[in-house]
């Protein structure tokens, strides 16, 4: 299992530079922290499912919630433990931001080289939940089934995204009904089948873009008919193209410290 090339951890947060395939072990913190990826994606792998975090996002992380991280592409991870106090005003539970200029300039400076004093640290802080706080959160959620049915067709699919088997011909395959899994996706995961397995392919989109694949191979790898297709729902959820996500050139992006 690949390991981080460096880590730095001090009190308030750290830094990993993971190759890409690289995967921390099952762990968790006392304290709640903020996961951003300054290049590259992260993966967060926890109980209740997998959050994906491209450079535009930043993924809550509450404290002792049994998580791990895999990165895709070359990655800078940055880390952001928060006070308990401020801990109250995120999630219960793990989530991912839309993450603005603001809250990223700030996450790269309280992670970067630059000495600050106690007190600019923590307004730096309060300025971050700020923003997080008025952020709505992204939809790069996949969330884990807990139905041996629903395992069963998230591995099939997870296996091979660009499969179009109806929710009916997979069913025959696991053996259950359309109306029962149907009927599962809903009062389980809170969506129906079209949004869960587009929601995968997004996922598995992000993660093929960050290994330098181009649009079109994306966009048959992970089911869709034609680019233009895959172009529209990728930007519908992500909130930029494709090609401007793989080269970097969001119309907000980051600067990196």
């Amino acid at each position: 299992m690949p390991v981080a090339r460096q880590s730095r951890i001090w009190p308030s947060g750290g830094r990993h530079l993971w190759p890409s395939g690289g995967t921390s072990r099952a762990h968790s913190h006392p304290r709640g922290h903020l996961v951003y990826a300054a290049s590259g994606i992260l993966s967060v792998h926890t109980e209740t499912g997998t959050w994906i975090v491209p450079a535009n996002r930043v993924a809550w992380v509450p404290a002792l919630s049994t998580h791990h991280h895999r990165a895709h592409g070359e990655t800078d991870m940055r880390i952001v433990f928060l006070s308990a106090a401020l801990a109250r005003r995120a999630p219960s539970g793990p989530a991912v931001f839309l993450a603005s200029g603001l809250a990223r300039e700030v996450l790269l400076t309280l992670t970067g080289p630059r000495q600050l004093d106690n007190a600019a640290r923590a307004r730096l802080h309060r300025v971050l939940v700020d923003e997080l706080h008025q952020a709505h959160e992204q939809p790069t959620h996949l969330p884990e089934p807990r139905d041996d049915r629903l395992r069963s067709v998230a591995h099939i699919l997870a296996e091979d995204p660009a499969d179009n088997s109806s929710l009916a011909a997979l069913g025959q395959r696991i053996g259950a009904s359309a109306r029962t899994l149907s009927r599962l996706f809903h009062d389980e995961l809170g969506m129906t089948f079209f949004e869960w397995r587009t929601q995968l392919r997004i996922c598995h989109a992000l993660v093929l873009l960050a290994e330098g694949h181009n649009t079109t191979h994306v966009a048959h790898a992970c089911g869709w008919a034609n680019p233009s297709s895959f172009i529209a729902a990728f930007t519908a959820v992500v909130g930029t193209t494709p090609g401007r996500h793989r080269s970097g050139n969001t119309s907000d992006a980051p600067s990196r410290r």
